[in-house]
């Protein structure tokens, strides 16, 4: 059985090169646009095809992202360590996603990219870990460039997002358990 997972990335626009062009090996990538790209893969002996929306992080296209987010099973909220304004949009980007599924919560994941870049960081991986469990969602770094736990994000999300869906679903009704009862007739 292979599921199909509708997850969406929600980018700043420092982060466009988050996914595209590391993960899905697209070689002709316009941050300015948004665009869906579909990658098969295993998650856990499980077959699963990932529908991955890249939500462009360019302001004018704001408007549209509420529209994906209605559609959205799991999110991946990516800022760049190197750019404290990215960091700064991931509370309002959680708060949105609640808003518009109308939940208290919802799977998120968020990453941190760009740790490659360590001597321009400004974002510590404690304050990143501090917002995540304030958001209570799982945190995770990465770096695009050299390809290190990008598709372990995915993954992740792929469980987060299983393991709500597994926690929505209705109680199995018990099955019926025949107990030898004793009968008796009176005459």
């Amino acid at each position: 059985m292979n599921s199909v997972h509708n997850l969406v990335l929600i980018l700043h626009s420092e982060t466009y090169n988050f996914v595209i062009s590391r993960v899905i090996f697209v070689t002709d990538y316009d941050p300015t646009i948004e665009d869906s790209y579909t990658k098969q893969c295993v998650i856990d002996d499980i077959p699963a095809k990932l529908d991955i929306l890249d939500t462009a992080g360019q302001e004018e296209f704001s408007a549209m992202r509420e529209q994906y987010m209605r559609s959205g099973e799991g999110f991946l909220l990516v800022f760049s360590v190197t750019e404290r304004s990215s960091f700064d949009e991931i509370y309002k980007f959680h708060k949105q996603i609640l808003r518009v599924k109308d939940r208290d919560e919802f799977p998120m994941l968020m990453v941190g990219n760009k740790v490659d870049l360590e001597h321009q960081r400004v974002v510590w991986e404690e304050e990143a870990q501090q917002l995540a469990r304030q958001l209570k969602i799982p945190y995770i770094e990465c770096s695009a460039k050299m390809r290190m736990n990008v598709d372990n994000a995915f993954y992740e999300l792929v469980r987060v997002v299983r393991k709500f869906q597994l926690s929505e679903r209705p109680p199995l009704k018990p099955s019926y358990i025949k107990r030898n009862k004793k009968k008796c007739c009176m005459l």
